[in-house]
């Protein structure tokens, strides 16, 4: 098996609907800038609240594999 190297980032999503949508924001997002994606590991759920309305937040990690120059 060749050698890797992989750069890992954080995100975060937001959605007015569930921490599930706010984790494929950040997801989907990511994957039209970025290439190789290989793990989005879940890291902090947590609820905004502004004037009785929420909004779900999902911290994620999410390697990618880097490419020969």
């Amino acid at each position: 098996m060749a050698e890797s190297v992989y750069k890992v980032i954080e995100l975060i999503g937001t959605s007015t609907e569930s921490w599930d949508k706010a984790a494929a924001v950040a997801i989907k997002l990511a994957t039209k800038t970025l290439r190789d994606l290989r793990v989005a590991e879940v890291k902090q759920l947590d609820i905004q609240m502004k004037d009785g309305k929420l909004t779900y937040r999902a911290k994620l990690s999410v390697s990618f594999k880097y490419e020969k120059p």
